[in-house]
């Protein structure tokens, strides 16, 4: 299980862990608490994301100032691309369907979901050293170029790596 699951858990009160013994019920709340913590954890990647989207606009200010124009383009995609899988973590579907929901998403779907969600994290920290890398390129356009092909690939592994979250929610 996850640390926010975890963390759920032990925050539970007395009168919760009474009602959890009653039949069907716990299995109902740890789906709940699952799903909660599936929320938590895409709520810190977005966030944490983001702050790495806004490490970019600096980085292209200081490639126009020192290399030129050229590069705006390619640059721009890098964060329309980062973006868009912002946005995408953030509109997500939630990690486990409610009683009436269309979509069911059993146990070891629940389980794949937090693999992949470890998976996202370790993005997370390759992003970073993508973004550090560009920053270091500002003024060299052989670095940049490969900076801005890193960081892209990156960018776009990260989003392959969601979409396959995704399926295992959505079934397609």
């Amino acid at each position: 299980m996850s640390a926010n699951y975890d963390r759920i858990e032990r925050e539970r009160g007395t009168l919760e862990r009474i009602i959890g013994a009653i039949p069907g019920y716990k299995g109902y709340k740890e789906k709940e608490m699952r799903r909660e913590a599936d929320r938590l954890l895409r709520e810190a990647l977005v966030r944490d994301f983001t702050l790495q989207l806004d490490r970019i606009t600096p980085i292209q200010n200081a490639v126009l100032d020192n290399i030129g124009i050229e590069w705006m383009d390619d640059i721009g995609a890098l964060k329309t691309a980062l973006q868009t899988l912002i946005d995408r973590i953030r509109h997500a579907p939630q990690g486990y369907a409610g009683f009436f929901d269309a979509v069911r998403v059993k146990e070891d779907d629940l389980d794949r979901i937090e693999e992949f969600d470890r998976q996202l994290l370790d993005e997370l920290g390759k992003m970073r050293a993508a973004i550090d890398e560009l920053e270091g390129a500002t003024s060299d356009a052989t670095a940049l170029k490969t900076a801005l092909a890193n960081a892209t690939k990156t960018v776009k592994a990260t989003a392959e790596l969601f979409a396959q979250r995704s399926k295992v929610i959505t079934g397609i």
